[in-house]
């Protein structure tokens, strides 16, 4: 890894939650900007996932039949470990059922696009990751609305096929349309692919604007408790992602990626789906998760480089005292 490369996936991880934190400021204290582009969420967040399909070659695929165990591990861990927890914040912060649905939800969604740079960062094993992210955003349509609503259901009133259908329009649709772009186009695609990133980060701050203007009212009450649960929710993905990892005989860099991919969701995805079926309270978790888990990806990243870093001082020490 160079250092113009470790610079620059530094600075659009931590220029990321910048920006939404500025999307979200606009949302709350100018909501009469945002609400020309009220209703762009599902538009925003096909957006991204095109943006995403651009990203992907079908040579990042090769790893589900090549290395399947930790592909299957990883995926399986995504769908388990994140609901479960999210229910478990829930039942620990004895949540209201709009802020519980949305916590749930975002617990239900796949992984997070930028979990890719984070596992870079983090020395992770990047093609895992992006195998993992391209394998559970496939199986979005599924898991995510039978999760949600197996999970959720009490506190909701949705259909498991409407949601399902919406998420091949938002999710599967521009992701495989844009697979497909790249495919038929390559040369056309190859200069604009340094600019999808900050286009999708763009997006998922105007998602994140709209969430904020519409939960304006709530979020003096609610923000703190929602910052909670998602810190809590964040947190323990990144530990028993991590710890599924160890558990599986995977190696260090596998085990950083699981702990990578569990931890970090496609919160752009979960707040699309709340400010169409739910309340504007319930996309709040996911726009806070938006914010957060790039500011805590970063530090884990600097964590498990800080630690390379001791493990290679004292294998020098070790040497010379050898």
């Amino acid at each position: 890894m160079n250092t113009t490369q470790d610079r620059s996936a530094y600075v659009a991880t931590l220029g990321f939650p910048l920006l939404v934190i500025l999307g979200g400021l606009i949302g709350y204290f100018a909501p009469g900007v945002v609400e020309p582009i009220s209703g762009w969420t599902s538009a925003l967040l096909g957006i991204i996932m095109f943006g995403m399909g651009l990203t992907l070659k079908p040579v990042d695929f090769k790893l589900v039949f090549q290395r399947p165990l930790p592909v299957l591990i990883g995926v399986v861990a995504q769908y388990v470990i994140m609901p479960l927890l999210a229910v478990l914040v829930v039942w620990i912060m004895q949540l209201p059922p709009e802020i519980a649905v949305g916590v749930i939800l975002v617990g239900c969604a796949p992984g997070g696009t930028s979990s890719n740079v984070v596992s870079y960062l983090a020395r992770g094993d990047v093609a895992l990751s992006v195998t993992m992210t391209s394998v559970s955003t496939l199986l979005a349509p599924i898991m995510t609305p039978l999760l949600t609503l197996w999970l959720a259901g009490e506190h909701m009133n949705v259909s498991a096929g409407a949601m399902a259908m919406s998420i091949v329009q938002m999710v599967l649709i521009p992701v495989v349309g844009g697979l497909i772009v790249r495919l038929l186009l390559p040369k056309l695609v190859q200069p604009i692919l340094p600019l999808m990133p900050w286009i999708s980060v763009v997006a998922i701050s105007m998602i994140v604007a709209i969430v904020v203007s519409g939960s304006r009212d709530q979020l003096a009450t609610a923000g703190l408790t929602v910052l909670v649960a998602v810190i809590l929710h964040n947190t323990l993905g990144y530990l028993l992602g991590y710890l599924t990892g160890k558990a599986t005989r995977q190696p260090e860099s596998t085990s950083r990626t699981m702990a990578i991919e569990v931890g970090m969701q496609n919160s752009g995805l979960a707040a699309s789906l709340a400010t169409q079926y739910m309340t504007p309270l319930s996309a709040l978790p996911a726009a806070v998760f938006s914010v957060w888990h790039n500011l805590s990806g970063a530090l884990l990243a600097m964590f498990f480089r800080m630690k390379d870093k001791r493990a290679a001082e004292a294998q020098t020490l070790k040497r010379q005292a050898d």
